[in-house]
C-alpha cells in the first residue's frame, strides 16, 4: 500500500500542501523531533502527546492530551484532526504495536512494527538474531533461572560481568559488575527481587567488552540504510564517568574516534546486515535503527540495539541534519532512501548537556522553578525540554532529566564551551549536570595530531569553500561597468561603460548595529544582507547618486560556512535589488576576538552622480516646501540596543509571540524584517529634478536626519497624524516608557525616507511613489525662529498611543464593511477560542474577520464537542489548531466543561466565542469566563429566547426579528447585548427562508461584536451592563 494514498494524508492549506504531524512522547528527544519537523515548510502543525513545557504552544508546536496508549482512540483522533503522520519517540509504544495498529487504521506512522521492535524490546531475541546472522557482538548466555545464570557467570572462560534485563527497562536495565559476586547479586536483584518488573523475567549475561563506546544510528526503509553521523552518550552521572548509571547525561556528535572507513565498516557489517536479516526473516525494519557499539581491538561489536532515536543522542543529531526531517521520514516510509540520502552539516559539532534534578537517578524534588531559558536561547543555543511542566505562567521541573542545552559550533571544543555557558545561565536550583561531555573525543584529538593553523582557530579550507559558494552569487549581480568576478586583489568598475559623462563619485559605509545580536539569537542570518546593503545604498542616494558597486566585511571568531554563506547570499540578493554589483569583500576569521556564534558586518557602497544632479540642492530649498515621507518596514537597522533593553524590561524573548506585527509572528521575526532599499523606487524621481533633497531616516531618527540636508535657516514641521506608524513603535513607546523625544531621536517611527519638494511638484511626486510604496505628505519647511527647535513633530504621542486602535463605531463599521484604512493596525491581538458543534458557518465569518490586517482578534484554537464536523475542516484549512472534546466520553457536564477549560488555558485564550455550540455550559464555567464569553442568538433578544427562535417569530406575527450577539450569563440568552442586527420578516417567509436571512446577518454581526470586545472598545461592567471605552453608542 502506498502511504501517500491513505485518506487524509495530505491537506491543502492556503494553496500550499501542508501536513499536521503528531509526535508521541514527552521527553527531550520528542521536543527535538517536534522542533526539527516544525522547520519543514511541508508541515503545518506539530502536535506532541503528551509533550512538556517546551512543546506547549511554541510556534507551530503545541501539546495534545490525546491518549497514546489506546491505539483505537488515537487513530480516531488522527482522522478527526487530519493528522497525516505520526512519529513515535519512545520504545514502549513501538513494542506495544502502535505502528501496526495505526497503519491498519489508515494512519501513517513512522517506526518499526512490534515484531521488528523486538530488537530492543527483547535482548534475548536480539542476541539470538545477531548470532543467526553473524553480526559481531559480545559472547552471552540467556536465562530464565537465576541459579543457572550465576553458574554461567562463575564458569565462563571470559569475564561474564554484564547483566541485562531482557525486556524494556527505560534504559536502566544494564548492570556492569566489578566481579562475579556483584554480577550474581545483580541477577538476584533483577530476577528474584523484581528490580525491573516483568522486564527482568529473562536475563542476558554478557562478556565485558573493553574499548570506546559509540552510538551509530541510521534510517532504514526496509532495504537500504542511510547512516547518521556517529555520536557518543555519557551514561554516568558525574564528570570523569563516575557515579551511578543514568538514562544519559549528555552527548556529542560526530565522534572523531570513528573514521569514515570505520563508519562504512559499521554500516556494512552491522546496520545493513541487521536490516537484511530482518527482511529475510519476514519482518522488514522501517524506521530509525540504533546500534550501541563497543570499539574493541577485534573491531566494533554490538552492545545493544534500540529501535528509535536515542535520548540524548537525538538532541545532537537533529541539529546537524541539513535535510528536511519530514522529507527524510517520507522517503524512508516510501522506500526511497537509496535515491534520497539525507544531507548532514559538515564541519560542525554538536554538544548537548543534560540538566537533571538533584537526587537523580534516585528520588528527587519536583516543581522547582526554572528561569533564564530565554537568555540561553538569545546566546544562540537550543534548549530541549524533558521533565518540565508549566505552572502559573512559568516553567517548573517535573522529572529526573529536566532539560538539555544544545550547542552547534565549528569545533567540538567550542560547542562544549558554549553548551556549558548555557547551562550556567539557566536558573535551576540544585541541578545536576556534567561539564566534561566529549572529554574522550577531545583527548583523542589532542593525542592523534599535531598543531595546524586550523588548531589556532583559522580554517583556510572553510574560507575557500565559502568563496566557492559565493562566487556565483556575486557573478549574478554583474551590471554595466562591472562583471563582478571574485578572486582578484581588487575590483574594477568602468564609469564610461556605465554611461556617466561628468560623474562625481559618492561613497558610504555602515553596519547593522546590534540587530546582529537578534539575528544570531534567532539563527536567521539571511535578511541581514539586505539590512547591510540598504543602510549603505540609502545613504549614497542622499547625494542623488546611483549605487554602482558594493563590498562587504564579515568578521568572526570561528567561520561557520553555512552562516557566512547565508549572510553573503543575502547581500548578493540585495545588491541585485539595489542595482549595484557585489564587487568584492573580506572574510576575517579572528579566534578569541568574538565569542562562539557571533560575527560582525560592515558594508561599503560606491555610487556616482552627474555633477549637475548632485543633491541636496541647498540653494533651491525654501520656506513652504513640502516634505514627502516614504514608509519604512519597521525599525530598519537603528535603535536595536534600546529595543533589546525594552524586551529585557518586558521579560520577553525573541521566540515570544509578537504583541505587534502579523498574527503568528514571533518578536524575533518582526524585528528582523529587513530594511527597505529605496534606490529602484527613488532614482527615477530624483533624476526628474522634482526632488530638492532626500534624507535617509537612519541613526538619529526624525530629529537629526532631515536637518542634515537643509539650509541652517529652515526648520522642519512634521505632523505624525499624517502617516501610518507601525505597531512595533507604539509597543516600544508604551512598554519602554519612552518619551516622544526619545522615540523621535532614536527611531524612524514609520518613515524610512523624507523628500523635500516644491508644493507645485508634491502631488506628482506623491503619485509616483504611491504607485509602488506607501507615502504621504508629512510636513513642511518653515523659517527657523531664534532659539526654536530645528525639528518639531506634532501629534506624535497621540499617534503612537492610537496606532492600531479605532473607536467602537469605527471597529463595528470596519468589521462589517472591511478594513480599508491601512492605518488601523492593532497593537496586540486578543487570543480567541471558538466552540462549535457543526458546520461552522459563523466560525468561517469569524475566521475571515480575524484574517484582516486591522483585526484585533487572533483565533488560536477551535474546539468541537463532535468529531468529524465540517467546522473542524474549516479551521484546519485556515491553519488554526483544533481539538475535539467529545461530550459523550465524559460522565458529567462539570468534567466536560473542565476539559474545555484546560484546552482554552493551554492556548492562552482570552476571549471565547460560541459559534453554533450546542451544549449548555455549567455555571462554574460561565462565572470563570464572565465578560470573556460571547454567544450569538437568532432573534432580537430579549424576544424569542431558547430553541426554534425563527419559528417563534413567525408564530408571533412580528414584522422584524434578527440576531443578537451577547455576553453569556448563567441564565440562557440573558447576558448583556453587544450587537444586534434587524432582519425584516416577509409575508412569504418560511422558517427556512427566514433562517437563511438571519444567518447572513449573523455573519456580519458576530465579527463586528468580536472586534468590539477584542479591541477593548466594549467590555462587561461590574454591574453586568455594557461598558463602552469611547464614542458610546
Amino acid at each position: 500500500m502506498q502511504l501517500h494514498n491513505l485518506p487524509g494524508f495530505k491537506e491543502w492549506v492556503s494553496g500550499v500542501m501542508a501536513e499536521r504531524v503528531l509526535v508521541v512522547g514527552g521527553g527531550g528527544r520528542e521536543h527535538a523531533l517536534a522542533w526539527k519537523l516544525a522547520q519543514s515548510p511541508q508541515v503545518q502543525q506539530v502536535l506532541v502527546a503528551p509533550g512538556n513545557a517546551g512543546t506547549a504552544g511554541c510556534g507551530k508546536i503545541s501539546n495534545s492530551e490525546v491518549s497514546v496508549s489506546n491505539h483505537t482512540i488515537l487513530a480516531q483522533f488522527c482522522k478527526d484532526h487530519h493528522v497525516g503522520l505520526v512519529v513515535v519517540g519512545p520504545e514502549v509504544p513501538l513494542a506495544a504495536g502502535i505502528v501496526d495498529d495505526l497503519t491498519a487504521a489508515g494512519v501513517p506512522c513512522f517506526g518499526p512494527s512490534a515484531k521488528a521492535a523486538q530488537l530492543e524490546a527483547s535482548k534475548s531475541f536480539s542476541k539470538a538474531f545477531m548470532e543467526r546472522h553473524g553480526i559481531p557482538t559480545a559472547r552471552y548466555g540467556s536465562f530464565t533461572d537465576p541459579q543457572k545464570a550465576c553458574d554461567y557467570i562463575r564458569t565462563a572462560d571470559f569475564p561474564a560481568l554484564v547483566v541485562k534485563a531482557s525486556g524494556l527497562a527505560a534504559g536502566k536495565g544494564v548492570i556492569v559488575a566489578r566481579d562475579q559476586d556483584e554480577a550474581c547479586q545483580a541477577v538476584m536483584d533483577i530476577m528474584k527481587d523484581g528490580a525491573f518488573g516483568s522486564a527482568g523475567e529473562t536475563v542476558v549475561v554478557e562478556e565485558l567488552l573493553e574499548g570506546e563506546e559509540v552510538s551509530c544510528l541510521c534510517f532504514s526503509d526496509g532495504h537500504s540504510v542511510s547512516q547518521m553521523p556517529p555520536a557518543q552518550d555519557h551514561k554516568r552521572l558525574q564528570d570523569g564517568d563516575l557515579g551511578p548509571n543514568t538514562g544519559g547525561m549528555g552527548a556529542y556528535c560526530p565522534t572523531p574516534q570513528v573514521s569514515q572507513e570505520l563508519l562504512q565498516q559499521i554500516t556494512e557489517t552491522v546496520l545493513q546486515k541487521t536490516v537484511d536479516g530482518m527482511r529475510e526473516e519476514g519482518t522488514p525494519y522501517v524506521g530509525v535503527l540504533y546500534a550501541g557499539l563497543m570499539l574493541t581491538e577485534q573491531g566494533p561489536k554490538v552492545l545493544e540495539f534500540n529501535c528509535r532515536f536515542g535520548d540524548p543522542e537525538c538532541q545532537v543529531l537533529l541539529p546537524l541534519l541539513q535535510s528536511d526531517l519530514y522529507e527524510v521520514i517520507m522517503n524512508t516510509m516510501n522506500g526511497k532512501l537509496a535515491s534520497n540520502a539525507p544531507v548532514w552539516h559538515q564541519d560542525s559539532s554538536a554538544v548537548t548537556v543534560v540538566m537533571a534534578s538533584g537526587g537523580y537517578p534516585g528520588s528527587y524534588k519536583k516543581g522547582v522553578e526554572i528561569t533564564g531559558l530565554s537568555l540561553v536561547q538569545d546566546m544562540g543555543l537550543q534548549i530541549f525540554h524533558a521533565g518540565t511542566a508549566l505552572k502559573e505562567g512559568g516553567v517548573v521541573s517535573s522529572g529526573g532529566r529536566v532539560l538539555t542545552v544544545t550547542a552547534v559550533r565549528s569545533s567540538l571544543e567550542l560547542a562544549l564551551q558554549a553548551a556549558n555557558q548555557g547551562v550556567v545561565a539557566v536558573g535551576f536550583p540544585g541541578a545536576v549536570y556534567r561539564r566534561d561531555i566529549g572529554h574522550r573525543a577531545i583527548a583523542h584529538l589532542k593525542q592523534h595530531r599535531g598543531l595546524t593553523y586550523k588548531d589556532s582557530g583559522v580554517d583556510i579550507a572553510a574560507g575557500n569553500r565559502l568563496v566557492d559558494m559565493i562566487k556565483p552569487l556575486a557573478k549574478a549581480t554583474s551590471r554595466s561597468g562591472c562583471n563582478a568576478e571574485l578572486g582578484g586583489f581588487a575590483g574594477l568598475f568602468d564609469l564610461k561603460a556605465a554611461g556617466f559623462v561628468d560623474p562625481i563619485l559618492v561613497s558610504g559605509t555602515d553596519g547593522v548595529g546590534t540587530k546582529l545580536k537578534i539575528a544570531q539569537a534567532c539563527r536567521q542570518h539571511g535578511s541581514l544582507g539586505q539590512d547591510l546593503v540598504a543602510m549603505c545604498v540609502n545613504d549614497v542616494l542622499a547625494q542623488g547618486a546611483e549605487p554602482l558597486f558594493f563590498l562587504d566585511y564579515f568578521s568572526c571568531g570561528s567561520l561557520d560556512v553555512d552562516v557566512a554563506a547565508s549572510v553573503v547570499g543575502g547581500i548578493a540578493k540585495a545588491c541585485k535589488t539595489a542595482g549595484c554589483a557585489l564587487l568584492g569583500g573580506e572574510t576575517a576569521e579572528m579566534p578569541g576576538v568574538y565569542p562562539p556564534g557571533e560575527y560582525d558586518l560592515a558594508g561599503f557602497c560606491v555610487g556616482a552622480v552627474e555633477r549637475g544632479a548632485l543633491l541636496p540642492r541647498l540653494g533651491d530649498i525654501s520656506e513652504g516646501d513640502l516634505l514627502v515621507g516614504v514608509a519604512s518596514s519597521g525599525v530598519h537597522s537603528n535603535g536595536f540596543s534600546l529595543v533589546r533593553k525594552v524586551l529585557e524590561k518586558a521579560k520577553l524573548s525573541y521566540s515570544s509571540p509578537a504583541p505587534f506585527g502579523e498574527s503568528g509572528q514571533t518578536i524575533g521575526e518582526v524585528l528582523l524584517t529587513p530594511t527597505k532599499i529605496y534606490s529602484r523606487l527613488l532614482l527615477p524621481i530624483l533624476r526628474s529634478g522634482a526632488v530638492k533633497a532626500y534624507a535617509h531616516i537612519t541613526g538619529g531618527g526624525l530629529l537629526e536626519n532631515i536637518t542634515r540636508v537643509l539650509p541652517q535657516e529652515l526648520a522642519v514641521d512634521l505632523d505624525a497624524s499624517q502617516w501610518t506608524i507601525p505597531p512595533v513603535f507604539s509597543w516600544l513607546h508604551k512598554e519602554g516608557g519612552l518619551s516622544e523625544e526619545e522615540m523621535a531621536r532614536t527611531f524612524n517611527c514609520g518613515l524610512g525616507a523624507v523628500l523635500v519638494v516644491a508644493p507645485v511638484d508634491a502631488q506628482r511626486v506623491l503619485s509616483q511613489l504611491q504607485a509602488h510604496e506607501e507615502a504621504w505628505i508629512v510636513g513642511s519647511l518653515a523659517h527657523k525662529q531664534p532659539g526654536a527647535e530645528p525639528v518639531v513633530v506634532r501629534n506624535l504621542k497621540n499617534s503612537l498611543l492610537n496606532a492600531g486602535q479605532a473607536s467602537s463605531k469605527e471597529v463595528a463599521v470596519e468589521a462589517n464593511q472591511g478594513c480599508h484604512d491601512n492605518s488601523i493596525v492593532p497593537r496586540k491581538r486578543t487570543k480567541v477560542g471558538v466552540l462549535i458543534s457543526g458546520t461552522g458557518t459563523n466560525l468561517q465569518a469569524l475566521i475571515e474577520q480575524a484574517k484582516r490586517p486591522c483585526s484585533s482578534a487572533e483565533i488560536v484554537v477551535v474546539i468541537s464537542n463532535k468529531p468529524g464536523v465540517q467546522g473542524l475542516k474549516r479551521a484546519s484549512l485556515a491553519g488554526i489548531q483544533t481539538r475535539v472534546v467529545d461530550h459523550k466520553l465524559f460522565g458529567s457536564r462539570a468534567e466536560f466543561d473542565g476539559t474545555i477549560d484546560r484546552v482554552l488555558e493551554e492556548f492562552g485564550v482570552e476571549l471565547v466565542c460560541l459559534a453554533g455550540f450546542m451544549r449548555i455550559l455549567t455555571g462554574t464555567f460561565v462565572k470563570k469566563w464572565n465578560g470573556k464569553l460571547l454567544n450569538i442568538h437568532p432573534s432580537l433578544l430579549p424576544s424569542f429566547k431558547g430553541v426554534n427562535a425563527q419559528k417563534q417569530a413567525l408564530q408571533a406575527g412580528v414584522r422584524v426579528t434578527g440576531c443578537t450577539v451577547h455576553f453569556v450569563a448563567e441564565e440562557v440568552d440573558a447576558g448583556a447585548i453587544i450587537v444586534q442586527e434587524a432582519v425584516p420578516v416577509l409575508g412569504s417567509d418560511t422558517e427556512e427562508s427566514l433562517s437563511d436571512r438571519i444567518r447572513e446577518a449573523e455573519h456580519r454581526a458576530f465579527p463586528a461584536a468580536l472586534e468590539l470586545v477584542a479591541s477593548g472598545a466594549v467590555s462587561l461592567g461590574e454591574d453586568g451592563r455594557i461598558s463602552w471605552k469611547s464614542h458610546s453608542s
